[in-house]
């Protein structure tokens, strides 16, 4: 089969282009080192968060005001583990990103109790963000309730009824795994 004289040069120029657009994919490493440091950053400010919680810690062993030292140290706690748990989205966030789009993160692979970070598409590096981010949602929820003052019967039926919901969506994300579309064939 005889090639056409402009089919070597457009070859060559489609060929350039592909490598071209490959190597775009180089892009995700700012996404990523940006992850990087945010979850770095939350980590630290949860740590602080704990440390911050020894105040009323502190109170609360000495007797002084043991109703809110009490309450003030269990939203600090929950607190800091709500902001460790954005931590950990951004961190699931970098590797997934990194392992789809440049490399398998070889030392990941060789320790293999880093099974929940292997993530073989973006719908399941979705999925697995969006299990963390409700499991963040239930935590800052259960904060913000144990900071309001008055209750009545009406607002703790509410607050039972939305940790019903919150617990039927974490259900719903356990239960309903994505299956791969098949395409019938003739």
């Amino acid at each position: 089969m005889s090639q056409e004289p402009g089919d070597e040069k457009r070859l060559r120029v489609e060929k350039t282009w592909e490598g071209f657009l490959w190597s775009g994919r180089f892009l995700v490493l700012i996404a990523v080192a940006a992850s990087l440091l945010a979850s770095l950053m939350l980590f630290v400010v949860g740590a602080l968060d704990i440390i911050r919680a020894l105040g009323p810690f502190r109170d609360f062993l000495l007797g002084v005001e043991v109703e809110t030292a009490e309450l003030d140290l269990v939203s600090g706690v929950i607190g800091a583990v709500d902001t460790f748990l954005i931590a950990i989205v951004l961190l699931v966030f970098c590797f997934g990103l990194y392992e789809l789009f440049i490399s398998e993160i070889d030392p990941a692979k060789k320790s293999g109790s880093a099974s929940f970070l292997i993530v073989p598409n973006l719908d399941a590096l979705k999925e697995k963000i969006a299990k963390v981010i409700v499991m963040a949602l239930i935590v800052k929820f259960f904060q913000v309730i144990l900071t309001i003052k008055s209750q009545t019967n009406f607002e703790i039926f509410l607050f039972a009824a939305s940790i019903l919901l919150l617990a039927l969506s974490a259900f719903a994300l356990q239960i309903h795994p994505r299956r791969p579309k098949t395409v019938a064939r003739d």
